[in-house]
C-alpha cells in the first residue's frame, strides 16, 4: 500500500506544470523629484488565447498551442497588471499607483491591450511581447497619449524554463519603456 501511494504521488507531481512569474524592472534612471499625481493601472485586455495562465506558442498560420511543462503564476492580464504597478512603484516617479478599486482619487488611468505575448518557434525560438498603451486623464476621460511597446528576446530552448527566462528580458524592456514614457507624458 505504501508503494502504491508513492507511485501515485510521483504521478501527480510530474503532471502539474511548473509555475513561472514575470519580474518587474527594479532599476530606473535617476530623476529629480516625483510627479505629484496618482495613476490607476487597469487590468490589460487580451484575446481569449492570451487571457490564460498558459504560456502561448504561436505556430505557422497563427495557430496557438501552449507549453505543457509550464504556466504563468496567474492569468496573464492580471499578472501583467500587478507587475506594471510594481514597476511604477520601483521607479518612485509618482505619488501613488494602484488598480481600480484601491480607492485612489486618481489623476490618470493607464489602459493597455496585450497584442502579443507568445513564443515563436519557427527556426530560432524567440519570445514576442507587444502592448498598446493609452494614458487617459481620469477627470475628463480624454486620451492624453498612446503608444505601442514591443520587445523580442531569443530563447535558448522551447521548454518553459528557457522561455520564461526570455520573457523576463523582453518584459523588463517593455515595462521600463512604459514607465519612462508614461511619467514623461504627465
Amino acid at each position: 500500500m505504501a508503494v502504491a501511494g508513492l507511485a501515485l504521488a510521483g504521478c501527480s507531481s510530474t503532471s502539474a506544470p511548473r509555475v513561472y512569474d514575470i519580474p518587474a524592472p527594479s532599476t530606473f534612471p535617476a530623476r529629480a523629484g516625483a510627479v505629484r499625481g496618482q495613476l490607476l493601472v487597469v487590468e490589460p485586455k487580451a484575446i481569449a488565447s492570451l487571457d490564460t495562465e498558459r504560456i502561448a506558442v504561436r505556430g505557422p498560420g497563427g495557430a496557438y498551442s501552449y507549453l505543457s511543462d509550464g504556466a504563468w503564476a496567474d492569468r496573464l492580464p492580471k499578472l501583467l497588471q500587478a507587475r506594471i504597478i510594481q514597476a511604477f512603484e520601483n521607479a518612485s516617479r509618482l505619488r501613488s499607483v494602484g488598480r481600480p478599486g484601491d480607492r485612489l482619487a486618481s489623476d490618470w488611468q493607464l489602459l493597455a491591450d496585450i497584442r502579443a505575448f507568445e513564443v515563436v518557434a519557427q527556426g530560432a525560438t524567440e519570445v514576442v511581447v507587444e502592448m498598446s498603451v493609452k494614458l487617459v486623464n481620469d477627470r475628463s476621460g480624454r486620451i492624453l497619449a498612446g503608444r505601442v511597446f514591443a520587445a523580442r528576446a531569443p530563447a535558448a530552448g522551447t521548454d518553459a524554463g528557457n522561455v520564461s527566462a526570455a520573457f523576463a528580458g523582453a518584459v523588463q524592456t517593455v515595462m521600463r519603456d512604459i514607465v519612462l514614457w508614461t511619467t514623461g507624458q504627465i
